[in-house]
């Protein structure tokens, strides 16, 4: 696509400017109450990413921002997925991973992650050789998800 210097202005700016879905804050929420520790790892850079947080309210509820920028590198490369364990200090079986693209759902999937595909859109299940431990329609759904495993 080939933008002009304005156009390409406010894109850019449009990704400081997003709002969560509905279901978010009540979700990150309840777990957050339940003891589990929340990370955002995204490829938006890290003013993009904590535009987002901050514009949706959240910040008091996410433990780590982890954008792709710090290391040149996109999801779903594998050293992007290391970023959480990283981050974390634990295990690969203490991480599970909700995702809003089926594409990253099966990368993250694929690094070993416990994956949950946020659908919201109900589109079919990606053919890209692995599939998500479970999928809903809204991070709802991930909460229950998880509750049997906290």
């Amino acid at each position: 696509m080939d933008l002009d210097p304005e156009r390409r202005g406010q894109l850019m700016d449009a990704y400081l400017h997003l709002t969560a879905y509905p279901d978010a804050l009540s979700a990150l929420t309840s777990l957050k109450h339940a003891g589990v520790r929340i990370g955002f790892l995204t490829n938006m850079t890290p003013r993009m990413l904590d535009a987002a947080i901050a514009t949706a309210g959240l910040g008091g509820l996410v433990d780590q921002r982890l954008s792709t920028d710090r290391i040149g590198t996109y999801k779903p490369d594998p050293r992007a997925y290391q970023m959480g364990i990283d981050a974390f200090g634990v295990g690969l079986e203490e991480i599970a991973f909700a995702a809003f693209g089926a594409w990253d759902a099966a990368g993250a999937r694929a690094f070993g992650y416990t994956t949950f595909w946020v659908n919201r859109l109900a589109q079919p299940v990606e053919e890209l050789g692995v599939t998500p431990d479970g999928i809903g329609a809204g991070l709802g759904d991930f909460a229950t998800f998880l509750r049997p495993r906290l």
